[in-house]
């Protein structure tokens, strides 16, 4: 019994552990199978996304593509684009060559065809002046018997005659056309360079009026027994004139700088009120302070006017003592700094360095600073002045010529001498005594009334035109150029002018008849 429920329970057992297996079997085989479906599904779906995320990139792809070669059709355009404006250029400047070649070309061609008639008609000209030639010596040995060499040299009269006027038409053909073209040119360099460096000119007189608040003042700046008077007179060097003018003390000195300095102290005095001997010298030792440091000031104002650098300090002083100095009462400093800018102004306009025509325009009349007892022309005083401080050779050129003592040996000293004379000579700038004056005119006239067959010689518009009337039995038309040329040439040589004169000769002939 017992054995047999053991055996029904293991067989019981077996049966039911073989159920389970196969249902285990079962059951994994489900739990595999769902694993797969899911395992393919989700290849199946990671498929899908690849073929997806491929299509896009491929479609991002081929639009890049598309971007990258439209851009370099973009780029390839404007190049070529580029490349055929630079070709177009490049065959626009080659057909205006082309074109200033022929035409070049076609300008040179006249002028050929211009000498080889010009040369035919000297030919022509050539023989039928040998025939006439002839027919003159055979008529002249008929008609007057003369010996050939008689003919000849009356012949050599006619042609000179011929010559004389073919000469001078010719002259005044060419002087007409280069003085066109020059003035033109020189008005334009010269009129810009004045209308940018033009200065005021101040004139200063032998004498300077210093103004008091009231009369009693004279009495008190004479002093008792004059010793204030004198003490300023001997103090300044200067003369103190009080006379009957009211409110006015007149000092008379020709050194402009101790009426400076006698000015100011006077001014200062009448300010301070208190006038006696120590009072005196006191003011006067700080005038001269005074106008040595305004000396300094001037001169530093004119470098810095020309822009000219690097002079030494002592050259610097000279220079601001110019502004005391005057000629023909036109300031030396103001005239010095109008001549370095013009200078300056036409170096420019040349095409050339301005910084030596400025130094030596600004220099060229250091040697005005000094004093009278100072022996030496001031071209002399200034040369060795510029030499002692090691100035340039070609500044010390500009010096030398710029009153036209010497040949000027570089253009710079050219372009001094002419701001020399511009600054001189145009209006206002400059007086002349009227005793210079006259002799000029008459000097001018003598030199026109030198010549044979002049009439009456006038010098007017202030010496600056000059007018010949000449003899008209005496003198032909074609005389009068080479006349007018003469008397120029002599002028330039002879006489010493600002400016320009012109040379202007009359020739007239009058028929006069009386109606009874």
């Amino acid at each position: 019994m017992t054995i047999t429920v053991i055996i029904s329970s293991v067989i019981t057992f077996l049966i039911g552990s073989i159920i389970f297996f196969f249902i285990g079997i079962q059951y994994r085989k489900n739990i595999a199978e769902s694993t797969v479906n899911s395992a393919e599904k989700e290849a199946e779906r990671i498929v899908d996304d690849g073929k997806k995320d491929a299509e896009r990139l491929k479609k991002e792809a081929l639009l890049q593509a598309k971007d990258e070669i439209i851009k370099q059709k973009n780029e390839l355009e404007k190049d070529v684009n580029y490349r055929k404006k630079e070709l177009n250029d490049i065959e626009n400047r080659i057909n205006q060559r082309q074109d200033l070649v022929d035409r070049r070309a076609a300008l040179i061609e006249e002028k050929e065809n211009n000498i080889i008639k010009k040369a035919e008609e000297l030919q022509k000209k050539e023989q039928y002046l040998n025939e006439a030639n002839e027919r003159e010596l055979e008529k002249l040995s008929k008609i007057s018997k003369m010996t050939t060499e008689e003919a000849k040299d009356a012949l050599m009269l006619k042609l000179k005659d011929d010559m004389k006027i073919e000469m001078a038409d010719y002259i005044r053909t060419e002087q007409e056309k280069a003085k066109d073209e020059v003035d033109k040119k020189a008005k334009e360099i010269l009129v810009g360079a004045i209308q940018k460096c033009a200065t005021d000119h101040t004139s200063e007189a032998t004498v300077t009026t210093v103004t008091l608040p009231n009369d009693e003042l004279k009495g008190r700046i004479i002093g008792r027994e004059g010793r204030n008077i004198k003490t300023i007179e001997t103090l300044t060097g200067i003369d103190l004139i009080i006379d009957d003018t009211p409110d006015t003390i007149v000092l008379s000195s020709f050194d402009p700088i101790r009426r400076e300095v006698a000015r100011i102290a006077l001014e200062r005095l009448i300010a301070d009120g208190r006038i006696h001997p120590g009072k005196i010298e006191e003011m006067i030792e700080k005038a001269k302070v005074e106008v040595e440091n305004t000396i300094k000031e001037e001169g530093e104002r004119a470098l810095y006017e020309t822009g000219v650098i690097n002079v030494h300090p002592d050259l610097i002083k000279l220079l601001g003592k110019l502004k005391y100095r005057t000629s023909y009462g036109q300031n030396v400093l103001n005239h010095s700094i109008e001549v370095s800018n013009i200078a300056g102004t036409l170096a420019i306009e040349l095409g050339l360095d301005p910084t030596i025509a400025k130094r030596a325009g600004l220099l060229h009349d250091i040697g005005k600073s000094f004093d009278h007892d100072v022996e030496g022309t001031h071209v002399s005083l200034g040369i060795d002045l510029l030499k002692k401080y090691h100035e340039k050779d070609e500044v010390i050129y500009g010096m030398e010529a710029h009153h036209g003592d010497t040949e000027p040996k570089t253009i710079e000293a050219v372009l001094v001498q002419t701001g020399d004379i511009v600054s001189a000579s145009r209006p206002g700038a400059r007086k002349e005594t009227v005793s210079a004056y006259i002799k000029r005119l008459q000097k001018l006239e003598e030199i026109c009334n030198s010549y044979k067959g002049v009439d009456k010689s006038y010098a007017i518009q202030a010496g600056r035109e000059v007018r010949l009337i000449v003899k008209p039995d005496e003198v032909d038309d074609a005389s009068i150029t080479i006349l007018a040329r003469d008397v120029a040439k002599q002028i330039e040589k002879e006489m010493v002018y600002p400016g320009q004169i012109k040379v202007n000769v009359i020739r007239e002939t009058r028929a006069v008849e009386t109606a009874k």
